[in-house]
């Protein structure tokens, strides 16, 4: 099982400036990598609470300071992009990093991509699975031929740069929608899971659905799953609960100002603490736990934690007790699962 991290270069620290986040975020990278993570993503936004409107330039800052750890958005909001740009800056960071780079392409839960490209959300869907399409199509080697609703046709074009050695790895991020579950298996691709709220156990039918939608595309039943939530980790959970909780209900709170969400009311934060609730938060061993669950109930192949809502020093902190208790321990109780005969 492959362990991650990923962020949204999330500004919560009163008095940092963008420039200053950026530089913390590739601190924070560098360090997954010297503990050993296995990917590190950085998720595209435009908004002026987030730093990260170009992961692929600061993935490629972390790529120079790093060795092994892969290297991904989380996510690329693809509707509102060109895919062959697109396909151009990832080859580019995969080239510079050695093969370390991966695209994690999503519909984009946030919008604002969207008027400030020039496309309406009535085509949120639909741009999607054309720009999929036209990004599958470039990966092929030799020429491509295209020709669709929102981008100039392609006759035979090669797009340069090329990956070296591989097709540049694609997945597809879904925040739950059975449609984007179905499209992601038929097409083959591996598919990450937000579980943001709620109960991770309710997205076993979902894992189901991915698996069935493989089989019926003829596709390997072993293509990667993984699952992407946020937490937070410190073997005190008072403290934890001091040092994360007031930011991360801010946030929610701010975000569901904007989208028509009530607050978060105390029981749904315990809920979410608790051991069926989608925060992996507080002592290393409880989320191990939580984690071994989550792979018991959806053959998730890797887990991917946010860390947000405090400074950095705590970040870096939260990103070490990951790396150093939490990884192994899931290590270790998953290889002491007896294999089926």
């Amino acid at each position: 099982m492959e362990f991650g991290l990923t962020t949204f270069a999330e500004i919560s620290e009163a008095g940092v400036t963008p420039g200053q986040r950026l530089r913390q975020v590739v601190e924070e990278g560098v360090l997954a990598d010297q503990l050993g993570l296995d990917v590190y993503g950085i998720g595209e936004h435009h908004r002026p609470d987030m730093a990260a409107s170009a992961p692929e330039i600061i993935l490629a800052t972390i790529a120079g300071a790093t060795k092994r750890i892969h290297l991904s958005s989380a996510v690329t909001v693809l509707s509102s992009a060109d895919p062959v740009r697109t396909f151009q800056n990832f080859a580019t960071l995969d080239l510079v990093s050695g093969g370390r780079a991966e695209l994690m392409a999503g519909r984009g839960s946030f919008t604002e991509s969207f008027p400030l490209f020039g496309y309406s959300l009535g085509d949120y869907d639909e741009l999607f699975a054309e720009k999929l399409d036209l990004l599958l199509a470039l990966r092929e080697e030799g020429p491509t031929t295209w020709s669709g609703r929102f981008r100039a046709a392609l006759d035979g074009v090669v797009v340069h740069p090329r990956p070296e050695g591989r097709p540049l790895p694609v997945w597809v991020a879904v925040g739950g929608t059975p449609n984007s579950v179905v499209r992601a298996g038929t097409l083959g691709l591996p598919m990450a899971l937000a579980i943001i709220g709620g109960q991770p156990a309710a997205f076993a039918p979902l894992a189901d659905l991915y698996r069935r939608a493989l089989a019926h595309g003829g596709h390997d039943l072993a293509t990667p799953l993984a699952v992407h939530s946020h937490g937070y980790l410190d073997r005190d959970e008072q403290r934890a609960r001091a040092d994360f909780l007031p930011g991360y209900r801010a946030s929610f709170a701010r975000l569901g100002r904007e989208r028509g969400w009530p607050p978060m009311s105390d029981a749904q934060v315990e809920g979410l603490i608790g051991p069926e609730g989608a925060l992996f938060f507080g002592h290393p061993e409880r989320v191990a736990d939580k984690i071994v669950t989550l792979h018991e109930r959806l053959g998730i192949s890797r887990f991917e934690l946010h860390v947000s809502h405090v400074d950095h020093a705590k970040t870096m902190r939260s990103i070490e007790l990951f790396a150093t208790e939490v990884a192994p321990l899931v290590r270790e109780r998953l290889a002491a699962v007896p294999v089926p005969a």
